[in-house]
């Protein structure tokens, strides 16, 4: 399976990649950016638990050198602006569900976060991969917290998908090209 980054475009090029969990989205994401060369890795999950640190810590080994990991579970646009670097390699954001998912446990203004990453991404000069879980596809959650999420999760990939040079959803392990 051959993968190649977003086409050349003024701002870099913004490739959303969804799919469910254990899909094999973001194996997805990393060969492309691998066959780049490799590239920054913003992780945005947060090590609640042994099994997470422990889970953390086997993904980081397994990019190896190719990549520089930066742990950022909140200030993503700043993260972005840093590794904003004319000529630079390539970044994939992993994930922006867990993204949104620390905004919430902050009380952060979730509109407003999305806002200013939306705005961010067409000034972007490298090409940035972003990978999201797609939870629309189950049934309406039983508490109001969760059904927030799934809200919030719809309206972020809504947005990002309308600034999105390419879209994929990841089926099985299967890439299918959305836009």
């Amino acid at each position: 399976m051959t993968q190649t980054l977003p086409p050349e475009s003024p701002s870099g090029g913004t490739h959303l990649i969804l799919g469910g969990a254990r899909s094999g989205k973001s194996r997805f994401a990393e060969n492309i950016i691998n066959q780049a060369g490799g590239g920054t890795y913003i992780a945005t999950g947060r090590a609640w638990d042994d099994e997470m640190a422990n889970r953390i810590d086997r993904h980081k080994q397994s990019r190896g050198d190719l990549w520089q990991t930066v742990e950022e579970p909140l200030e993503l646009c700043l993260a972005l602006q840093t590794y904003n670097v004319t000529g630079g390699k390539p970044v994939l954001v992993d994930c922006l569900t867990l993204w949104l998912t620390n905004l919430m446990l902050e009380d952060r203004d979730i509109d407003a976060e999305i806002a200013a990453l939306c705005d961010l991404l067409p000034t972007l000069d490298v090409p940035v991969l972003f990978v999201s879980n797609e939870v629309g596809f189950g049934i309406v959650p039983e508490n109001a917290m969760a059904r927030a999420f799934r809200d919030h999760a719809g309206r972020l990939h809504q947005r990002i998908a309308e600034i999105a040079d390419k879209v994929t959803l990841v089926v099985a392990g299967i890439p299918m090209p959305v836009k």
